[in-house]
């Protein structure tokens, strides 16, 4: 397995759906693991800070709680996980998409601890490192369908970064922050 960071050039806007432009240009830098390593646990930190009761504020009636985040987060990185192993190891296969609302309305987020949400998301977080380490130079550019759009897995670890930062940085402004 490699241990050393790989440094990768960031996705062509070819290598992804424009969509996901709002999360790629938000990540700084090109060293992936130690990226995933430093903001996933800037991530946990914040998250640590928050009590138990916080878990279930929302900042509107219509918006997740904070323990409903953190699951889509989690879930999100496992679902584009699985599409950078399969895209890396060259399966043709057409990827379906996925609805994140749909995905937290029966996710089982608002019966859980906060506390274990957040260990979940520091394990998925550990498995995206452990993944990403294993692929190799020729892989990161390899480009599969997803949601009925082209991506590369060089494209899926920069849409990883940058969704976590766009939701650590809703956290901090409308969850965590204090209230006057």
């Amino acid at each position: 397995m490699r241990t050393s960071s790989p440094v990768i050039s960031r996705p062509d806007k070819s290598e992804y759906d424009p969509y996901y432009e709002r999360y790629i240009s938000l990540v700084s830098g090109n060293d992936v693991l130690t990226l995933l390593q430093t903001q996933g646990q800037e991530t946990v930190d914040l998250l640590s800070t928050a009590t138990e009761t916080k878990g279930d504020y929302r900042y509107a009636p219509d918006k997740w709680s904070v323990k409903e985040l953190v699951g889509h987060m989690s879930d999100t990185e496992r679902i584009l996980n699985y599409r950078a192993l399969r895209i890396s190891r060259n399966d043709p296969t057409p990827l379906e998409g996925f609805e994140q609302d749909d995905y937290v309305r029966n996710g089982p987020f608002g019966a859980c601890r906060l506390r274990d949400l957040v260990d979940d998301f520091a394990n998925v977080r550990q498995a995206t490192i452990s993944l990403f380490r294993q692929i190799s130079e020729e892989a990161w550019s390899r480009r599969g369908t997803a949601n009925k759009v082209v991506v590369s897995v060089r494209a899926l670890a920069f849409i990883i970064l940058g969704h976590e930062l766009h939701h650590r940085k809703i956290l901090q402004q409308k969850y965590l922050q204090p209230r006057p």
